[in-house]
């Protein structure tokens, strides 16, 4: 947990308590379903919780903006995002049906009330929303086909797209949209070695 006050020392006492007790309850799930490497466990706050929160160095959600969490896993990025913009309202997407009935009991269990998970294909949804988040769960490219139409359009006051986390090289999965996107560079914000290759792609819709 310290390097989760390291680089988000403003989190209220409330925020602070349930990022301490994701940890247990996220590790008795990952005995019974594989939600993450096992391997992966002692680096849950750094790998997943701090990758995921990454994205509130960069963007901001005010009040009631809706952003969908698409192949969530195991609640990543969409709970630690939750837990830090309590105001906005997510709902995760998973198609395993394992995963979101461990993710759901996370939530229930942190009392997340702007939070929730389903089982289902993004593309078979009929709703829209402000922001698409997700952790690389397919080609750049093809992630945005998947989601098409799933991003409600933005205006003027009010920014609207994909925020994608993303490691390695991609330049190949972003040819065709390069002048629509911003990259930011994690290893701009945080020293840690994990970091050193992780990027956001943030397509503006």
């Amino acid at each position: 947990m310290e390097i989760i006050h390291k680089y988000f020392p403003e989190l209220n006492s409330q925020q602070v308590a349930r990022l301490s007790e994701l940890e247990s309850i996220f590790t008795q799930w990952n005995q019974k379903v594989n939600l993450i490497s096992r391997k992966d466990i002692p680096f849950l706050y750094e790998r997943h919780i701090l990758h995921s929160l990454s994205i509130a160095k960069y963007f901001q959600f005010p009040s009631k903006t809706r952003i969908l969490d698409v192949g969530t896993g195991g609640g990543f990025p969409g709970i630690p995002l939750a837990i830090y913009f309590d105001s906005a309202e997510f709902l995760l997407v998973d198609s395993i049906g394992k995963k979101i009935a461990a993710v759901n009991d996370i939530i229930h269990h942190l009392e997340l009330r702007n939070c929730q998970a389903l089982q289902t294909r993004v593309e078979t949804m009929p709703d829209s929303f402000d922001f698409i988040v997700s952790r690389a769960v397919t080609r750049f490219d093809e992630f945005v086909k998947l989601t098409r139409g799933k991003v409600c359009r933005g205006s003027n006051n009010h920014d609207h797209g994909i925020i994608y986390l993303k490691g390695g090289a991609f330049d190949d999965e972003i040819k065709y949209l390069k002048q629509k996107i911003t990259i930011f560079s994690l290893k701009n914000i945080f020293e840690e070695d994990f970091f050193s290759t992780k990027k956001i792609i943030y397509l503006k819709i």
